[in-house]
């Protein structure tokens, strides 16, 4: 298992973060109440929704691809 103070521990918090939020924003009632908010801690889970968004095929990509890494690179 990754570390999260290894750049591989790093890749991998970041692509749960952006998928978790990106998932999040599609529910209604979670949108609203956690994702409204453009400042502060939930301005990080904002902005990772809209990045998980507009970009998911990069960011589906990208999560495959660490996938393979994490179980057969290490």
């Amino acid at each position: 298992l990754p570390t999260v103070y290894s750049l591989d521990g790093l890749l991998v918090f970041g692509l749960l973060l952006v998928c978790t939020c990106a998932y999040l924003r599609k529910v209604p009632r979670l949108r609203t109440w956690l994702l409204s908010e453009r400042r502060g801690v939930w301005g990080v889970c904002h902005k990772a929704a809209v990045i998980g968004t507009r970009l998911h095929m990069a960011v589906s990509v990208s999560c495959l691809l660490m996938a393979f890494y994490v179980l057969l690179g290490k």
